[in-house]
């Protein structure tokens, strides 16, 4: 890979210069790929056309404007980078608010991209998108929401990574994830706010319903937790809490902001038992732990932001996998079938970040 310290077609040299290709879809894949500028999968060719539709998404901004420094390479990604790699992923025009805001949220410090884009855990940036943006692009937030399918989740999550990549440098031989995971591919969804019996998570984090948000969470691959059986709240939270804190799941050495997608029929039967998003979370917080007699000499456990209440003379003292019930992410996803997913973090090096869509000047 990087065999070309040349720029993919619609980036400029020093020289404003472009390349000139074969026109042939084949051929530009081949070097594109042998270049190291993809996840693997064939491309759209940026051509200077595609890239001016692209930035027609936002045009109440120059193409040159500059929206984050990107590591590790320290690499410039202005407004046109962004829609060049947009086009690569295959998106369309509309999409783009959607991307530069998720690529300003993994841009804050609390997200901590230079440890992420280099680090051998297998986290990659999901994109949780609300409000009214969701369902105008057709963000899939139902059935089958982290899987394929849907141009939207599939295109803008990928165009982040392709960013990452191509801007900040972390393809093959920097990007070090021991196993990596599927969303290292794509990893976009959208909240199922109308199946949601309390606020959705751009509410809770301050937003009026009518804003459109992304929020940014190195997350792992999602898995799944079965519960067919109980409808009881308290016997949902036992099974959620078991799952939550096995030994290995690096927020009980570390805590962080991981993230619980709560499927709709274990959403229902909570709320219909008079239980509020604040009530699952306090339930969780207590529950999900592990006792400090077996968390110790383990994984993490010399992470940074044990709780100070976690007494390290203690066997017995519980060790949360949150440093409070607010740090865990709720929301509401999925179709039918009494199945939620954990999505654990890397931990307390990278915490969750939402940022406003800007949908006009």
């Amino acid at each position: 890979m990087n065999k070309s310290q040349t720029p993919p077609a619609g980036f400029a040299t020093e020289h404003g210069d472009r390349i000139e290709l074969q026109d042939s879809l084949d051929a530009i894949n081949d070097y594109y790929y042998e270049c190291g500028w993809t996840d693997g999968l064939p491309i759209i060719p940026p051509t200077e056309e595609r890239v001016a539709r692209m930035l027609q998404g936002m045009p109440w901004r120059e193409p040159d404007e500059l929206i984050a420094v990107v590591p590790p390479k320290q690499g410039r990604a202005t407004l046109r980078q962004i829609a060049v790699n947009a086009v690569m992923a295959g998106c369309k025009p509309e999409y783009l608010p959607v991307m530069v805001a998720a690529l300003e949220a993994v841009s804050e410090p609390q997200y901590g991209l230079a440890h992420r884009q280099t680090t051998t855990h297998a986290g990659a940036p999901l994109i949780i998108v609300n409000g009214p943006i969701a369902r105008a692009l057709r963000i899939n937030c139902g059935t089958g929401l982290f899987g394929p399918g849907w141009r939207a989740n599939a295109t803008i999550g990928r165009a982040l990574r392709l960013v990452l990549v191509n801007v900040g440098g972390a393809g093959p031989g920097v990007d070090f994830s021991q196993t990596g995971h599927p969303g290292k591919y794509t990893y976009c969804i959208a909240e199922y706010e109308e199946a949601n019996p309390w606020e959705p998570l751009h509410v809770e984090r301050g937003y009026r319903r009518e804003h459109s948000t992304v929020t940014v969470v190195n997350a792992e691959a999602p898995h799944s937790m079965t519960e067919n059986i109980q409808t009881d709240p308290d016997e949902i939270m036992r099974t959620f809490a078991s799952s939550m804190s096995g030994l290995g799941v690096n927020n009980l050495y570390s805590q962080g902001h991981p993230v619980l997608v709560l499927g709709i029929e274990h959403a229902h039967h909570i709320a219909a038992a008079g239980w509020s998003k604040r009530d699952v979370k306090q339930a969780l917080f207590e529950r999900a732990r592990q006792p400090w007699g077996l968390v110790k000499d383990r994984g993490k456990s010399k992470g940074p932001v044990f709780p100070d209440w976690v007494d390290r003379n203690d066997d017995n003292s519980m060790v949360p996998i949150v440093c409070s019930a607010e740090d865990l992410i709720l929301i509401v996803g999925g179709g039918a079938g009494g199945k939620s997913m954990f999505l654990p973090t890397a931990g307390a090096q990278s915490l969750s970040v939402t940022k406003l869509i800007e949908t006009r000047k």
